[in-house]
């Protein structure tokens, strides 16, 4: 039986320490038909592992309805891995972030009122256990003492960035559910920000990981990776890097920074099909994740080879050659070193099993360097990090030096891979090798080979280096316009969803991915403006007929100025997910793990009152009777002290505080209740109707803008009628051939707010990679579909800030037949149109 185990020395696979290189590929951001090519090209990249997330809410779409055909056949995904001859670090969560929608949390979850996900409580729980009643399985069936890949299997995911009452309890429940389901393999937690306890809660059985993103070009990454190195072997198991960055000089500092497992993060890109991106929380503050899930990986979103794949056959070519010796190393910090170029600040060096040491040595700059080792200077190319070799027992020999990465060894031959000349001294005698030359030292062949060339090296025998044939690149031709379309006459159907007092969230319409519309009358006689609370993600709001600018505040407070309407009027509100959030961030309501989407409440301010005056001020020097002031008018010498400033409000309606120059988290407090903070994001407060005292902290900072603080009187819009368009339904319709439509010549021009549904004979592909679809396009949002799968999302035109890949193309898998585009314009400085469609041949850019 094969067995695998850690202990504070290595990672062992059947009785041999092994160094695991571990690229993330994920079969739900992949064509089915891709998977067996996409894992075979990080097998050849000389990764030996893959880490795959399995997304909850990629399987169970709805409340008990699973789905694990298809695109979701992930046994069949593990099952190639094995063929492919790859290891597989298997993450269920039920959390997986990954900038997916929720983190993979199903949307549903948010409509229990008591039920806290990410924490141990009953309700959760007991979600969580038919997750894994139906996954763990699957996992349990292959594992590596089964005959499968799965050699790991990763219990939630960064726990530690998130604010978990009882973090033992809840990973314990995890880790029996685990065993209970014959996972034997090791169970890992991985920590996002250095806090170990709090990503494992300390459970037995439970091995601590780490996730580690930092500045390539920090000179302190060795120190902070060893500092982890060192506490995991106090517990007796190795420093296992789950996630990381993807160049592979940062990788090398790792591995000398005794790191056993490096899995950089989405090393082999993907595409988020459908309406799975998240809504995330690295904008100012927010963003939506891209279609294209893209950091820069050494495979990009449609499987092309970027530079960085050659730095991963190097970096394995290394890995492979020192074996054993490198596995079972220990990492010390070394400061034999002199550079004349920017490095670390303390560098790493693996004393290796059997004797000797790889010195990792970071060229942090942009020109050719020199190091001294022991008084030997060598080259360093700028931007690498050799793995330089000192006092290595080489049989009957000791390479007393070597300057450059051995990539292959054999009798009587030592291959370096090295783009400049390389220093060897090899039982004294000491030989400079220039690139792609040869040297022969005390009966031992030295070869040095471009890394261009040690990239495809293949094997050495009597003393021939034998490489694999270069692939050429082929010509990329020039992206084809798109100019003709055809337009359908009839739009997509709505499924009625009832009427409400006030606006449902769409979880509760049965809506998780997709888009609702919400219509009602009301009068705006004497209303200057409406507010917009807890909307999100995306709401297209028209009021009387005419299309208002697009909200996108991640669920802020949004004054609607309505001056130029009066009357009784129809309002309309059509309301699209973009994504749930995939990470917990107080500063706005659309931003917490686990928040509903939706219209919100939208509320007609009936009328605004200054109340920034007559605040009396508290908890400072000030004495009694109080002393009245401005709110933030207070003058003192303790800066950054808190000081309380209180005040009575009175509304006969509910009403709202808006507080104006908020630079820096406030405390509220309203009628001696529980506090809560106010973030410069959405600086608002609701309050009930009637008389309130409020209770207003912050540090004295009297170099700050000063605040202004107002009181609107609201009163809900309300007897709302509402539809639903969920993805199930739109990409049904959009698959549909039988619908009549008019061709239609771009450019295409829409009014705001007005949609169309267009379909598109695209050109066919030269590339075996797809083709790419750009638009040339302002003030539209446009979603596509092909291949019976939406494609992808693009917003031209104004709009919010977009993390994650390529935010403006929808990729078209080859084999994937047709494109559909529902096109919606939307209101802002250009008016909306299309001019041209251009399709062109993915390319790694």
């Amino acid at each position: 039986m094969t067995t695998i185990h850690v202990d504070g020395r290595a990672v062992w696979i059947d009785g041999r320490p092994r160094t695991l290189l571990c690229a993330s590929l994920f079969y739900f951001r992949l064509p089915r038909e891709q998977w067996r090519e996409r894992l075979a090209q990080v097998r050849a990249s000389g990764y030996t592992c893959v880490d795959v997330y399995l997304p909850w809410n990629f399987h169970e779409l709805a409340p008990g309805r699973w789905d694990f055909e298809g695109r979701r056949d992930v046994a069949a995904f593990l099952d190639l891995a094995r063929e492919e001859g790859l290891y597989v670090i298997a993450r269920p969560g039920p959390y997986i972030c990954s900038e997916w929608d929720g983190g993979a949390l199903p949307a549903w979850l948010g409509l229990g009122p008591e039920l806290r996900v990410r924490q141990n409580e009953p309700r959760y729980l007991a979600q969580v256990t038919a997750w894994f009643d139906r996954v763990l399985p699957i996992l349990a069936e292959r594992q590596l003492p089964a005959g499968g890949p799965v050699i790991m299997v990763q219990l939630e995911n960064e726990l530690d960035f998130f604010d978990c009452e009882d973090r033992a309890g809840y990973l314990t429940h995890l880790r029996d559910t685990a065993v209970r389901h014959g996972i034997t393999v090791p169970l890992i937690a991985c920590s996002g920000q250095g806090d170990l306890p709090g990503a494992t809660g300390d459970v037995e059985g439970v091995v601590p990981a780490s996730n580690f993103y930092p500045d390539d070009d920090s000179p302190d990454i060795e120190p902070e990776v060893r500092r982890y190195a060192d506490l995991v072997a106090e517990r007796g198991v190795p420093l296992l890097v789950t996630e990381t960055n993807r160049r592979h000089r940062t990788l090398r500092r790792l591995l000398a920074s005794g790191a056993k497992l490096i899995a950089p993060y989405l090393q082999s890109s993907g595409w988020n099909f459908g309406y799975t991106p998240s809504s995330g929380n690295w904008g100012r503050p927010g963003n939506f994740m891209s279609h294209g899930y893209d950091f820069g990986g050494y495979v990009s979103s449609t499987g092309l080879e970027r530079p960085e794949y050659a730095e991963a056959r190097v970096l394995s070519r290394v890995v492979e050659a020192w074996g054993p010796q490198l596995a079972l190393a220990t990492t010390v910090s070394y400061g034999g070193v002199d550079c004349d170029f920017p490095t670390s600040s303390s560098l790493s060096a693996l004393e290796l099993d059997g004797g000797g040491r790889l010195v990792a040595v970071p060229h942090l700059g942009d020109a050719l360097g020199t190091a001294a080792l022991g008084g030997v200077p060598v080259a360093v190319a700028p931007g690498s990090c050799p793995l330089m070799a000192l006092d290595v027992p080489l049989g009957g020999a000791t390479l007393d030096l070597a300057s450059a990465d051995l990539v292959a060894r054999a009798d009587g031959v030592l291959v370096f891979s090295s783009d400049v000349p390389v220093t060897v001294v090899l039982d004294g005698t000491r030989a400079e090798v220039p690139v792609s030359g040869r040297e022969t030292v005390g009966g031992v062949i030295l070869v040095v080979l471009p890394s261009a060339e040690a990239a495809r090296l293949r094997s050495v025998d009597d003393g021939t280096v034998h490489l694999a044939d270069a692939v050429a690149q082929p010509d990329v031709p020039e992206p084809v316009a798109v100019r003709e379309v055809r337009r359908r006459v009839e739009a997509a159907p709505e499924e009625t969803a009832g009427l409400h007092q006030l606006p449902p969230t769409l979880e509760s319409l049965g809506v998780y991915r997709g888009r609702g519309a919400y219509r009602t009358t009301t009068d705006l006689t004497g209303v200057d403006e409406l507010l917009l609370s807890d909307a999100a993600d995306i709401v297209d709001l028209s009021v009387a007929g005419r299309a208002l600018p697009t909200v996108a505040g991640f669920g802020a407070a949004h004054r609607v100025d309505v001056r130029d309407v009066t009357g009784e009027v129809a309002v309309e509100a059509v309301v699209e997910i973009w994504g749930h959030a995939n990470f917990d961030d107080a500063r706005l309501p659309a931003l917490r793990l686990g928040a509903l989407r939706g219209l919100g409440t939208l509320w007609t301010v009936r009328s605004v009152t200054d109340v920034s005056a007559l605040w009396t001020v508290h908890d400072h020097w000030s004495g009694e009777p109080a002393p009245l002031r401005t709110l933030g008018g207070w003058s003192s010498t303790r800066v950054g002290v808190p000081v309380t400033y209180r005040r009575t409000v009175h509304s006969p309606t509910p009403s709202a505080l808006h507080v104006h120059g908020v630079l820096a988290p406030l405390r509220v407090s309203v009628d001696g209740g529980a506090p809560e903070t106010v973030h410069t994001e959405n600086p608002w407060v609701q309050l009930p109707a009637g008389a309130h005292e409020l209770a207003v902290t912050f540090p004295h900072h009297p170099s700050g803008p000063g605040l202004r603080a107002e009181l609107l009187a609201l009163d809900a819009v309300s007897d709302w009628s509402c539809a639903t368009q969920d993805d199930g339904l739109l990409t049904a319709f959009a698959a549909r051939d039988d619908l009549a439509g008019e061709a239609v010549r771009l450019p295409l021009a829409l009014k705001p707010g007005e949609e169309a549904w267009l379909d598109v004979d695209l050109p066919p592909s030269p590339s075996p990679y797809g083709l790419l679809v750009r638009l040339d396009a302002t003030q539209v949002r446009v979603t596509g579909w092909a291949g019976g799968e939406c494609v992808g999302r693009v917003w031209a035109g104004e709009r919010p800030e977009f993390s994650g890949g390529d935010p403006d193309s929808l990729w078209i898998p080859p084999g994937w037949r047709g494109l559909t585009l529902f096109v919606q314009g939307i209101e802002g400085s250009a008016p909306p149109e299309i001019r041209t469609l251009w399709a062109g041949v993915p390319t790694t850019d």
